[in-house]
């Protein structure tokens, strides 16, 4: 089969800026999206390729799909094709939550935008249930990787064991599962035919061999690694010095660079530690304007843990100082998304070229497997805490025999939220109604509730 010609690195841009602009979906639907395009349509590279780098990329801390563009713009184009892709699947949404957020701060104590909010909310709780069920689907293929989901679940509801742990362990059962040559270990396809067809790797662009700048040099790589750790954490470490910990931008680039190393299993996975953590310890944000920003993130391009901008946009808002708020704001909003996406762009281009060498390692591939199965109970937990702070006002903490549970108050229950969410779910489980539908759909109905029984909403 005759290969195509290899794109330049200004027709690769104008691919990654399309990419950037119609990357909605959540990373599920990007990572499909990314799929069809590089896959399918342009076939810069073949099936088993494409979910070589997808596995890697999902042992990463952070967006998956963001570092699977990364990756592929580095294959194609070295470094320049690289820090091309990723910055453009990430700017279009950057800049349409930085809008939104000058918005929210504006304008979001009027009712207008309060129940476009409120409609929002049980979208989002909607589409954060889909994503249980369709990761579930590809990662629970046996009766082991159930009970990894299972022990995942229990871990971080009740036990409150961290990420890092989690994912660790599962990965951890899943190699010794491989190289014990057990059968729920075998099948190592995690994550499914994500495309409409497969596109074999010969016959691609890229074809079956390693590229030759994608072949291990160690010195490039540290070289490399050690400007990205600079741009990274000098911001960090000045203005811990200069401001002092206590400081609102000081803990937001603290906290945010820890995130980017501590926080695995992809997107969802990332904002329940971040729900937790920005609302429970710091108090930057309410559990409803939690929701807000991730409402705002999925209706946006881009990766969902944009919604990171949003949080560091009010923490800094609301604690200004010297500034004038939306000026602090702003900076705040850009300094989280400075330090959450510049480690991205590290973990590719420090690792890519030594993964490029384990495209066939089966234990590798099923570590991946089971990480994804934890990942599942990861989710299942952000489920569980988005459905109780939309459908309840009030939640208390119930604990006991070392476990922790949040428990709602029955009589605070929000009965237009309950049925707005409820009617979310049926429209997308049972009509299969697509994401950005069933938001604009929500949003409507939020609006139309306060506008003919405003007291409701």
């Amino acid at each position: 089969m005759t290969r195509p010609p290899h794109p330049t690195l200004a027709e690769a841009t104008r691919v990654w800026a399309r990419i950037g602009l119609l990357s909605f979906g959540g990373p599920a639907g990007q990572i499909a999206m990314m799929h069809r395009i590089l896959v399918e349509e342009r076939r810069w590279l073949g099936e088993t390729r494409f979910l070589h780098a997808l596995n890697y990329c999902m042992l990463l801390p952070g967006p998956e799909a963001q570092q699977l563009a990364v990756y592929v713009g580095w294959l194609m184009h070295r470094t320049p094709g690289g820090i091309i892709a990723g910055l453009l699947f990430v700017l279009p949404g950057a800049a349409a939550i930085m809008a939104l957020s000058w918005i929210y701060a504006l304008y979001g104590n009027v009712g207008l935008v309060e129940a476009l909010f409120f409609g929002l909310k049980a979208a989002v709780l909607a589409i954060v249930a889909q994503a249980v069920v369709r990761i579930g689907r590809r990662a629970l293929r046996s009766g082991a990787m159930v009970a990894i989901a299972a022990a995942s679940f229990v871990a971080i509801v009740a036990v409150n064991l961290p990420f890092p742990l989690i994912i660790l362990v599962a990965g951890l059962v899943g190699y010794l599962g491989a190289r014990a040559n057990l059968p729920a270990f075998a099948d190592g396809r995690g994550h499914g035919l994500l495309g409409g067809q497969t596109v074999a790797d010969a016959g691609t662009i890229l074809g079956e061999e390693v590229p030759d700048h994608a072949r291990v040099d160690r010195a490039a790589a540290f070289r490399l690694s050690a400007v990205l750790l600079t741009l990274w954490l000098a911001p960090v470490a000045g203005l811990v010095i200069a401001l002092g910990p206590a400081n609102v931008f000081a803990q937001l680039a603290a906290f945010f660079s820890v995130m980017a190393v501590v926080t695995f299993g992809g997107a969802y996975a990332v904002l329940a530690y971040v729900a937790q953590e920005a609302v429970q310890n710091y108090g930057w944000l309410a559990p409803g304007e939690m929701l807000d920003g991730l409402g705002m993130a999925e209706t946006t391009p881009g990766p969902l843990i944009m919604v990171t901008q949003f949080v560091g946009f009010m923490a800094a808002f609301r604690e200004a100082g010297g500034l004038p708020p939306l000026i602090a704001g702003t900076l705040g909003g850009l300094l989280t998304t400075w330090v959450t996406f510049t480690p991205c762009f590290l973990w590719i281009f420090l690792g890519a070229p030594f993964i490029e060498r384990l495209r066939h390692n089966r234990s590798l591939t099923a570590a991946l497997t089971a990480i994804t199965a934890a990942v599942v109970g990861v989710i299942l937990n952000l489920a569980l805490w988005f459905g109780l702070h939309v459908v309840f006002a009030e939640v208390v903490e119930a604990a006991g025999f070392g476990l922790r549970l949040d428990v709602p108050v029955i009589a605070s229950i929000d009965w237009p939220s309950a049925l707005l969410a409820a009617a979310a779910l049926l429209a997308v489980f049972r009509f299969g109604v697509g994401t950005l539908t069933v938001l604009a759909g929500c949003a409507a109905a939020g609006i139309a509730l306060h506008s003919l029984v405003p007291w409701l909403v």
